[in-house]
């Protein structure tokens, strides 16, 4: 027995329509039925031009560029569909912005990640959906039950076709220390040996690599990492696994494409070959198009999740394979 909301309706804000309209193609319904504007001095306008009493409402918002205005208008639509008696809200951030800030690294540091958990459990959410957080424990952050979805079967499937399984060419490299339980995770699907690069960070956005760990000598490495920002790491990770490990191919993928600054120049001058993408975040408007960079959607992944989490059952089984 459902005992919660009549019927399902999904919503979006501004940041990732095209996804929210793929989310709801794959569950067979219109997207509901409201407008997020701004007003003349820049505050965010929500109308909702449809009734959501007592439904099962999911919002779908990306806290990507522009971070703080995408965050102010997710937070004002949870509380105009609270306001609207809605029986349950489910806030739907395919990329979770300020989740890289979920520690103190020096004195007076904030811990940024934990203050958005509070602005969303305020604004009235009952739940949270999102992909691949970039600290698992951030789920810790939310008072509210989480679901971490996992990207990585979407990249699984992907190699598989390209490349095939166990394929004793390829190897799965780990950008840094910290990513090898993502990429351990990967190797293991796809059936191949796994490498690290090691490397010393000097300062936010840049990274000196200082060696690799595995033999990737005449491979097809394909680099793993849960975000690309200024893509400074991936492209020197790249770099390395190339001209010291001596590897014949270099790909990579990614789950969050931010790109921002110098990021596509980047990738379009390193000896990546393909860049894959998920499409938590949108292909920055204001960006020459790179003919490097290829996406993969996401909308089946959470209109599955959004479809299990209504008929409550479980969502990890949709990765037990």
């Amino acid at each position: 027995m459902i005992s919660h909301g009549k019927e399902i309706r999904v919503f979006a804000g501004n940041s990732n329509p095209a996804l929210a309209q793929d989310i709801c193609a794959e569950l067979y319904m219109p997207l509901g039925n409201a407008a997020v504007s701004q007003f003349a001095d820049g505050e965010c306008s929500i109308s909702v031009y449809e009734p959501v009493r007592g439904k099962d409402v999911f919002i779908v918002q990306s806290t990507c560029n522009h971070v703080n205005d995408n965050l102010m208008e997710l937070l004002i639509m949870i509380d105009a569909m609270r306001r609207a008696s809605a029986g349950r809200i489910t806030a739907v951030i395919p990329y979770f912005g300020y989740a890289r800030q979920d520690r103190k690294a020096k004195s007076r540091d904030p811990i940024s990640a934990k203050l958005v958990a509070n602005l969303i459990t305020a604004a009235g959410a009952d739940r949270v959906l999102t992909m691949d957080l970039h600290a698992a424990q951030i789920q810790g952050f939310f008072d509210i039950p989480v679901d971490n979805l996992m990207g990585s079967n979407l990249f699984v499937k992907h190699f598989a076709r390209k490349f095939g399984k166990g394929n004793e060419d390829v190897m799965i490299v780990s950008p840094d220390v910290g990513s090898t339980a993502r990429a351990r995770n990967f190797s293991m699907k796809l059936g191949v040996n796994m490498a690290i690069v090691d490397k010393r960070r000097e300062r936010a956005n840049q990274s000196e690599v200082m060696n690799i760990i595995g033999n990737v000598e005449d491979k097809i490495c394909i680099l793993l990492d849960d975000i690309v920002d200024t893509a400074g790491s991936l492209c020197g990770a790249a770099k390395a696994i190339k001209e010291i490990g001596g590897a014949r191919e270099v790909y990579a993928c990614a789950t969050h494409g931010v790109l921002s600054g110098p990021a596509i120049d980047r990738i379009h001058e390193s000896c990546i070959q393909e860049l894959l993408l998920l499409n938590t975040i949108p292909y920055p408007e204001d960006m020459p198009a790179c003919e490097k960079i290829q996406y993969l959607s996401t909308a089946s992944v959470f209109a599955e999740a959004i479809r299990r989490i209504y008929e409550e059952v479980s969502i990890a089984n949709m990765f037990d394979n």
